[in-house]
């Protein structure tokens, strides 16, 4: 949409033109078969007809290219580019001329023009081109204004502008989801797994050539979407990775923490900030655009000032005979030395062997211990391990740790592998 100020007679004139790619020329195709009333008249009218392709009439896509017949959608992540064009209609040489161009959004106003310098004079039927280009980082109403000033021959100076106003609209819905993954059975811990859904809210397909997550900067990334063939990791969207309008696909990626910050576990327990997405696709004729997300952050976990988590545990055991597991606990304060008792509670199915209410010592802050405990189980089937409580003498508080984990019991008249 333009917006111009009322009409004045000026020398020269200012034509503005977005330059977008072309686009590969459309048809329908009209056929039928030799026995209808219009024989082969169809057939023969599409493979007259120059658009279409020779040998594949009934292809909807020709051998043409038609240039854009409007200003088209911009979209968030593309860049905007637009030939300016200054041309002296007059018969008189016109002097000193500027032309300034700046794009104006909703929060601030930027120049665009590749140069600021004043050219010295301008003859009849002559022009200055020019040709900008800007990223779009922001949605909603944009106007470019073109403004010229110039001097006449009889020395008055002259000015005008023009006005072009468009929207950008935003390409890509992206969601985010985080899980806290509970490591118990490795030795890397606090682990997060980033889901994220990308939709294409556009009309036309989208080439995705590139998704990556780039983590902050105490986390290191893993790409969970491609699956290793033959030695070699192929897409699990398959070597085609077009997205079609309205279609949504989820990327997964797993952030752990570095190997000097997961030794600190009250530093890596308030981390919220995991890091951003950088999306990188192509549309019509290999048109580019790029959006980054901003810094995405996740609810910091709750584990307390005492985390517990289990370091082994068997995945199958016997009935009644008793099996082995070791945990590890963590002092997650940065301050303060805790005094540590172990209480282990029996439940319907579980069973702990040893001595309740003993003495695990001081345990200083941000530092771990491991403990190697000893349990049966009295009841088939899948059983949870709970029951544990960590209980700081100093402040006479009580951490109770229930469904830590589940163990398969089977019959001992089973062989249990090892």
């Amino acid at each position: 949409m333009e917006v111009n100020p009322p009409k004045q007679e000026h020398l020269l004139a200012l034509k503005v033109m977005r330059l977008t790619k072309p686009t590969l020329f459309t048809n329908i195709p009209v056929t039928c078969e030799d026995r209808d009333l219009p024989g082969d008249l169809f057939n023969q009218l599409m493979k007259d007809d120059p658009s279409t392709v020779n040998g594949a009439e009934t292809l909807m896509l020709g051998e043409m290219l038609t240039l854009p017949q409007n200003f088209g959608n911009i979209f968030l992540g593309e860049t905007f580019s637009s030939y300016i064009s200054v041309h002296n209609d007059s018969n008189q040489i016109v002097k000193d001329i500027l032309v300034k161009a700046d794009l104006q959004t909703s929060s601030q106003r930027l120049n665009l023009s590749a140069s600021n310098a004043t050219v010295a004079e301008l003859k009849s039927d002559c022009c200055i081109d020019d040709v900008i280009h800007h990223e779009v980082k922001e949605i909603g109403t944009h106007i470019l204004v073109c403004a010229v000033s110039y001097t006449t021959q009889s020395g008055e100076k002259m000015y005008f502008r023009k006005f072009f106003k468009f929207q950008v609209l935003k390409p890509l819905d992206v969601k985010t989801k985080f899980y806290n993954a509970e490591s118990d059975l490795s030795s890397v811990t606090d682990e997060v797994f980033l889901e994220a859904q990308i939709q294409n809210i556009t009309t036309s397909p989208m080439f995705m050539e590139k998704v990556s997550l780039e983590p902050s900067m105490m986390y290191n990334v893993v790409e969970l979407n491609t699956v290793k063939q033959v030695g070699e990791g192929e897409s699990t969207f398959g070597s085609r990775t077009y997205l079609q309008p309205l279609d949504t696909r989820q990327y997964l990626y797993c952030l752990k923490p570095k190997q000097e910050f997961a030794e600190k576990a009250g530093i890596i327990k308030g981390v919220t900030v995991i890091g951003k997405l950088d999306i990188v696709w192509k549309t019509n004729l290999g048109e580019r655009g790029r959006l980054q997300t901003s810094q995405l952050q996740r609810m910091a976990p709750g584990y307390g000032d005492v985390r517990l988590s289990l370091e082994a545990i068997p995945d199958t055991v016997n009935l009644e005979e008793p099996f082995h597991i070791t945990c590890k606990i963590t002092n997650c304060s940065s301050e303060r030395t805790m005094d540590l008792v172990l209480e282990m509670c029996n439940t319907n199915s579980i069973h702990w062997c040893g001595v309740s209410g003993r003495q695990l010592g001081k345990l200083n802050p941000s530092s771990s211990l491991y403990l190697a405990l000893t349990l049966l189980s009295s009841v088939q089937g899948l059983q949870s391990v709970s029951g544990l409580r960590l209980t700081d003498t100093f402040l006479k508080r009580t951490y109770e740790y229930d469904d830590i984990a589940q163990v398969c019991v089977v019959s001992s008249t089973i062989q249990v592998e090892s």
